[in-house]
């Protein structure tokens, strides 16, 4: 979890720094003139030194061990660096891959990290601007957290509901918000060559692509099928929009519906009758246009059917029964209440809590 990995939470923490007077979070010295590529090399670098002083210690102690008893000619001391169990040990992690390979996974994995904190910032889990653990009690609100950090420069999701779906269909959804986030934690100036960077290391052609493909599958199993970011998702995945359990209340699942859901299928309906009218040739639509605009109306009505049946039959009624959750029953008995609303992650009835 973010708060016992090593990065990015520790070394954002010795990144920011506060400006006197206005407490907003400033990069440390020479940081800001570094891109994303050059401090996640720096990180990589600072663990293979860990990693090779730990490896000589191991050594050492087995020399020492083997002399102790007189086993010098009989029992080896060394010890392979693929042996030496630090968690960010490049050799440790990947023992069969090259260099090269253990380097590009090393900063996916850095990557992967840092977007998981992104995506606490936006939620109030984490703040730039304070260390460690912000919300993490059931029913906390965005004033608990301004409680605690009354300036933030990463002012968190303030109806805990960040859509996730595939166009620029909301001025405020996770790819807007992970963006900003890069700009207030990385600074201006090396936004797109970083931005690059991310989606290079996560091997997508976009952020949007991860967010919507990759990143709720990655969550999940980095807490083990206990997620605490839950996904509101139509069955085929047109729609997505993102939770923090820990900010729940009863009426999210409403503010899901009408202000996200219902939102999103008005905002079809309109690019629908926009195609309709490229498909029938009006605006002097080249033959081009008009195949296009048939193909993407046909695609839009089959996502709005989805999306329509989603409303009716899951999403309305369970808004309706203004469902309270208790923690203290476990992530599996609460995801089992809110049902088919949520993406299914495969969790299984009667089989246990941690």
């Amino acid at each position: 979890m973010e708060e016992l990995i090593g990065y990015p939470m520790a070394t954002l923490r010795r990144w920011a720094a506060f400006e006197s007077g206005n407490r907003r979070p400033a990069l440390a010295i020479g940081i800001q003139l570094k891109t994303l590529e050059q401090i996640v090399a720096q990180h990589r670098e600072g663990w293979a030194a860990r990693s090779l002083a730990q490896q000589r210690l191991e050594i050492e102690n087995n020399e020492a061990v083997a002399k102790l008893y007189g086993l010098e000619d009989e029992v080896p001391s060394n010890v392979p660096l693929e042996r030496v169990s630090l968690t960010n040990n490049s050799a440790f992690r990947w023992p069969n891959k090259s260099p090269e390979e253990r380097d590009a996974l090393f900063s996916q994995s850095a990557i992967v990290d840092l977007v998981s904190y992104a995506v606490g910032c936006m939620f109030g889990r984490y703040s730039l601007d304070k260390p460690g653990l912000i919300l993490a009690d059931q029913g906390s609100t965005l004033q608990d957290y301004l409680a605690q950090v009354p300036t933030p420069s990463f002012m968190p999701d303030k109806d805990n509901v960040i859509p996730i779906v595939d166009g620029d269909w909301f001025e405020d959804d996770i790819v807007a918000r992970f963006r900003q986030f890069l700009r207030v934690a990385f600074g201006e100036e090396h936004f797109e060559e970083n931005l690059h960077f991310v989606t290079e290391s996560l091997g997508v052609k976009d952020i949007r692509d991860y967010f919507v493909k990759s990143f709720y599958d990655d969550h999940v199993q980095r807490y083990k099928k206990r997620p605490i970011y839950w996904l509101f998702r139509s069955p085929k995945g047109s729609f997505g929009a993102l939770i923090y359990l820990h900010r729940y209340s009863p009426s999210t699942a409403s503010t899901v519906l009408t202000g996200y859901l219902r939102e999103y299928i008005g905002k079809l309906e309109a690019n629908l009758e926009h195609q309709g009218r490229v498909a029938a040739g009006l605006g002097g639509a080249s033959a081009r246009d008009i195949a296009n605009a048939q193909k993407e109306a046909d695609r839009i009505r089959k996502v709005l059917v989805e999306l329509r049946d989603y409303e009716h039959d899951v999403l309305f009624p369970l808004a309706g029964q203004q469902i309270d959750l208790d923690l203290d029953d476990g992530v599996l008995v609460n995801y089992q209440k809110l049902g088919p609303a949520l993406k299914d992650i495969g969790l299984k009835k009667g089989g246990g809590d941690e």
